[in-house]
């Protein structure tokens, strides 16, 4: 997650990507390092069929310089678009 091109990088993991964006979007917890930077932009995903293996790829990317994460997010999104729009997720139902 990310709040603008180039800004603030947020990575997780989740095993409901659908229902974890939407809490970004809407802030549903305050106090997070999300809300707190805005960040409510999915520009990268990567899809694992197995937890262990996304949680152990969570841990390498939060330990990588931030050149590095950019350049992953270039190749995969280089404009910097905001993923899940195109999901058609309609957000204003949790509210």
């Amino acid at each position: 997650m990310s709040n603008k091109p180039n800004g603030v990088l947020y990575i997780g993991v989740t095993d409901n990507l659908d229902e974890r964006v939407k809490e970004h979007k809407l802030k549903v917890y305050p106090q997070s390092f999300t809300a707190k930077y805005n960040c409510d932009k999915l520009v990268y995903f990567e899809k694992f069929e197995n937890g262990e293996e996304a949680v152990k790829k969570e841990k390498q990317m939060k330990k990588w310089k931030r050149d590095w994460k950019i350049g992953l997010i270039e190749d995969f999104n280089p404009n910097w678009v905001d993923i899940s729009l195109n999901w058609k997720l309609n957000y204003n139902n949790l509210r």
